[in-house]
């Protein structure tokens, strides 16, 4: 029989990626805001679960830790097996994880939800990877930076849901594992793979070096302040995290199929992404715990403003709607200023934010932090995806993306342990002075680290797809 070939103009239209993007973009948002959306919940779940604020910080923490390993394992795991896969299974665990922690009634049990929930953070560079196979290259610039742009709104997004829940933290979770299994629906319905899967073989060890480093170096910074920063317990910890991250780094030199190319981290073409990434983390995260901290301290501290959580989210409000307006026109940033200018930009609004706390901290201030915060993470999230893998061959796109997002996760892991150090030794409205002029100094550093390198990539240097 011949065959029949259909005329041009009758053949089946190519699929809109756009929908898929969309989707996807939704789904970075909650990755986001499962993560900000416990900061302000700390002092309820002390209370509601008669545990020391140390030991509840590891209902963050914990989380961190997971998503820092299981961002460059679930993105190698996206080049070998597929990325839709891996992202579907993220979705999967966040809903799982959201409804053990809403049910949770124990510390211990709530901790073991935040594991599952952690693993929802190698979304965003699976997402990437997705969106680089699917869009033409015109349309690239548009669509990471409105992936990276909603995953800064939901990072503001989690501060105003545990406010409008009143601090209940079951329902905060229940609202999570809702609309995540929403954003599922539409992943499954919308996204395809653009890319054929790569094959390989995953790099457990380097895995298992890097969950003993961040393990070893979370927990000194934990501790830190109740065991003392000179205690042998502590400096113990510090010590093996120095032995084991020299040890996975031997390891990723030498593997086939590294988990972390360390080539990633040290090329001209990714570093300033990468220092960028870490630093404006550690800003952001210091940034929202700082107000949330200092809001809620109480009036008769001399200093604090009594807010509830609810007030707390009202405070941060700006910073999301600044962060969701510029996500809708992210696409004509990235089509009218460098990548690396931009996330220059957003970080330096983000140092201003500090800034200004560090100068004054009424009710009033905390709006016009909050919307430089919004600015500033709304412009700089939006171009740093874009910034991480330009120079990277698009067949290592989601790797690099990962060690980029891992930079960042760990960067914003020490933010915790930064205030409590700060607090520490100078408690009281000082304190907080420097807990925000410290988010400054970082936003500062991140703006510097972007122009510099940006202006030494304008050769658009590329980075190496082997380690």
């Amino acid at each position: 029989m011949a065959t029949v070939v259909m005329p041009a103009e009758r053949q089946a239209p190519a699929r809109n990626p756009w929908p898929g993007v969309v989707a996807l973009a939704f789904a970075a948002s909650i990755a986001a805001l499962q993560n900000t959306a416990v900061v302000p919940l700390l002092p309820v779940l002390q209370r509601e679960l008669h545990a020391s604020l140390a030991a509840v910080s590891w209902t963050l923490t914990i989380s961190l830790l997971v998503a820092a390993v299981s961002t460059p394992l679930l993105s190698r795991f996206g080049d070998m097996y597929g990325r839709r896969p891996m992202i579907l299974g993220a979705l999967a665990l966040l809903v799982a994880g959201s409804v053990m922690a809403a049910l949770a009634t124990t510390l211990p049990w709530l901790i073991v939800a935040r594991v599952l929930q952690g693993f929802v953070s190698a979304l965003v560079p699976l997402s990437i990877g997705v969106v680089r196979d699917v869009l033409p290259r015109r349309q690239l610039g548009t669509g990471i930076g409105v992936l990276s742009a909603t995953m800064g709104f939901g990072s503001g997004g989690g501060m105003i849901l545990a406010g409008l829940a009143a601090g209940d933290y079951h329902l905060v979770f229940w609202i999570t594992g809702g609309i995540t299994l929403v954003a599922g629906v539409a992943v499954a319905l919308l996204v395809r793979d653009g890319g054929a899967p790569g094959g390989g073989r995953p790099d457990l060890l380097g895995a298992a070096l890097l969950t003993a480093w961040l393990v070893a170096l979370l927990l000194g910074i934990s501790q830190g302040g109740s065991w003392g920063w000179t205690s042998p317990r502590v400096l113990g910890l510090f010590a093996a995290t120095v032995v084991l991250a020299a040890a996975w780094v031997a390891v990723e030199r030498r593997v086939a199929e590294p988990l972390v190319e360390m080539a990633m981290l040290t090329h001209r073409g990714t570093i300033g992404a990468t220092a960028a990434s870490a630093l404006l983390g550690f800003a952001f995260f210091t940034s929202m715990t700082g107000i949330s901290g200092f809001a809620q301290a109480p009036a008769s501290t001399g200093y604090g403003l009594g807010a509830s959580t609810l007030q707390v989210g009202l405070y941060l409000l700006p910073s999301t709607l600044f962060m969701l307006v510029i996500s809708l026109f992210s696409g004509r940033f990235m089509r009218r200023f460098a990548a690396s200018s931009l996330v220059a930009a957003g970080s330096a609004a983000v140092g201003a934010a500090g800034l200004w706390l560090v100068v004054a901290h009424g009710s009033g201030d905390m709006y016009v932090a909050a919307s430089l915060l919004g600015i500033g993470l709304g412009v700089g999230y939006a171009a740093l995806g874009t910034m991480a893998v330009e120079h990277v061959d698009p067949g290592r796109t989601a790797v690099a993306a990962g060690v980029n997002a891992l930079v960042r996760i760990v960067g914003g892991s020490t933010a915790g342990a930064a205030i409590a150090a700060i607090l520490a030794a100078q408690p009281g409205v000082r304190g907080y002075q420097w807990v925000f002029a410290t988010a400054a100094l970082a936003g500062g550093a991140a703006a510097l680290f972007a122009f510099v390198y940006g202006r030494i990539n304008r050769r658009a240097a590329t980075a190496p797809s082997a380690r």
